[in-house]
């Protein structure tokens, strides 16, 4: 009764007018959760129960993509931390798809083997759980995997034997593969391997796209007769390609999905390489792929094919469904650009440029919900207004679902790259490739973002206490305080000279009533505030 009577003054509290309460962050709350919650469930009801297999798109009779599956492993863990799963059922789920990928059978047949050397073949049977398609055992599509796998580990850490049996068996997957074998007897790691014919067909994995986090988990195994030389990150980086692009300088990858997926796990902030240390560059991957989200928005504002709907809050140009079948897009430069707008580029940059990706969000939700770009999972995959007549995609997919939730996710709370930055092998691969940490800020100017943001605390509502995080986008001194109703002062939490970055702090509630209460931030002349509810 409690529960239902602090629930029913929060909808209240919803209707104050914006001198209590900004309305346009709560319209931008109810947009995200939408769309994690959309995500998560693609990765929860796209499965087989039974073996933990996520499928590729949503097909009834797609294959499975074990990329697609990494991401879902974290999805989940998401999912749990929401409340959209309980905790128990989140890890039989994750523990039943570890069993199938640990126990399926390994080996150079070419049938009726999940994988081989330990890596894993790019397309499962949903129900055989071996590989179908004469798929190639794929490096990049394993090290995705291998992602959410390792994730889940860092997520379930408690004592019970499940969750031990989790981390166990996550151990184990990553350890056995042989990203060594994987060289060929030579610099770099193959993109591929078949049992028909071995290599041949398959270049090397070099210069900038999504695997980076393919080489730091390669570079970081703990096993060192099955890890990549740590050389092999200066040959991946050879082949870099640093342009200026509408007005930014960065290393160019024309689709924005290479600028995020390793981001969707790795915390580059403050992290340089030896090539982003020369002067001439002298930024991070993070600050990379802001610029490479605010280049491609200023190519759609340019529109130089003079394709529909371009704007700056209409574009996300990146591999996917296209109008002919499934296309690799992206921009600038232009990469068979067709008008085909994907939303998860938008999304899976979002911690990048919030400035110009909520805008871009809240757009594109106001204008296709309902409609034939929604679906029970959220957005489907892409549309081209070019097209004649309009063209919107029927399916959701698996790797474009993946980077909505967890991006959404690393804006928000920051944890997936909290847990997954605590992980010995991590900080091992980037030790051993040579990034240092620096001090270095992203520079102020053209998506330099909001300068304070508090996220969504987490519970809420609350018992016993609740976490409060917040985000500086530089130095400042900030004053955190809770309130009740009447504006009276109940808790001082933060009242310190602070960096920019991602920062959080815990409410106790102590013996304060049961109710609803303020918490400000204020950091300059910058402030943000958010209701939460305490129960007793």
């Amino acid at each position: 009764m409690k529960t239902r009577a602090l629930l029913a003054i929060l909808l209240t509290l919803a209707a104050w007018p914006p001198l209590v309460r900004d309305a346009r962050a709560e319209t931008t709350d109810a947009i995200l959760d939408s769309l994690q919650y959309g995500a998560f469930r693609y990765f929860w009801d796209e499965a087989n129960a039974t073996n933990g297999l996520i499928r590729d798109r949503s097909q009834p009779g797609s294959v499975c993509s074990i990329a697609s599956t990494g991401f879902g492993l974290s999805a989940i863990c998401i999912g749990a931390d929401h409340g959209w799963v309980t905790r128990a059922a989140a890890k039989s789920r994750v523990l039943t798809t570890l069993q199938t990928f640990y126990n399926g059978p390994q080996g150079s047949a070419t049938s009726g083997t999940i994988g081989y050397l330990g890596l894993y073949y790019h397309w499962l049977d949903m129900n055989t759980a071996t590989r179908t398609w004469s798929s190639e055992l794929s490096t990049i599509d394993t090290a995705l995997l291998f992602a959410g796998i390792l994730d889940t580990r860092q997520y379930f850490d408690g004592v019970e034997a499940d969750e031990v049996q989790i981390r166990a068996l996550a151990d184990s997957i990553y350890r056995r593969a042989n990203w060594y074998v994987m060289r060929n007897f030579s610099a770099g790691i193959y993109m591929g391997w078949k049992p028909e014919s071995g290599f041949n067909g398959f270049g090397k994995w070099v210069g900038y796209n999504e695997a980076m986090i393919l080489y730091l988990l390669a570079i970081g195994a703990p096993v060192a007769s099955r890890a990549a030389p740590s050389s092999d990150w200066s040959y991946w980086t050879s082949g870099y390609n640093w342009s200026t692009q509408y007005g930014y300088s960065y290393v160019n990858f024309p689709p924005l999905f290479g600028h995020q997926y390793s981001h969707g796990w790795i915390d580059f902030r403050g992290l340089k390489d030896a090539y982003m240390q020369l002067a001439t560059h002298d930024i991070d991957y993070f600050e990379n792929s802001r610029r490479a989200t605010l280049a491609q928005q200023a190519y759609c504002i340019a529109n130089p094919g003079h394709f529909v709907g371009y704007s700056d809050t209409l574009w996300g140009i990146t591999p996917s469904d296209c109008p002919t079948g499934y296309c690799a897009r992206g921009a600038p430069p232009a990469q068979n650009d067709d008008g085909t707008i994907a939303p998860t580029a938008v999304a899976g940059s979002l911690p990048f440029a919030p400035e110009i990706c909520l805008p871009t969000l809240r757009s594109l939700y106001q204008t296709y919900k309902p409609g034939p770009l929604w679906s029970i999972y959220g957005f489907r995959d892409a549309f081209n207004l070019t097209s004649n007549p309009d063209w919107y995609g029927t399916d959701v997919l698996g790797i474009d679902q993946g980077p909505i939730i967890i991006m959404i996710e690393n804006y928000r709370t920051g944890r997936v790259w909290q847990r997954f930055m605590r992980a010995p092998e991590i900080q091992a691969g980037l030790t051993r490739a040579g990034f240092i940490r620096t001090d270095v800020a992203v520079p102020e100017g053209p998506g330099s973002g909001p300068r304070v943001e508090l996220m969504p605390p987490a519970p809420n509502p609350f018992s016993a206490r609740t976490t409060l995080r917040f985000r500086l986008a530089a130095a400042a001194r900030v004053r955190l305080a809770v309130y009740d109703v009447a504006g009276r002062l109940v808790a001082r939490l933060v009242d310190a000279e602070l960096p920019a970055g991602d920062h959080e702090t815990t409410f106790r509630a102590g013996g304060i009533p049961g109710g609803i209460y303020y918490c400000r931030l204020q950091a300059g002349d910058a402030t943000a505030g958010r209701w939460i509810a305490r129960m007793r």
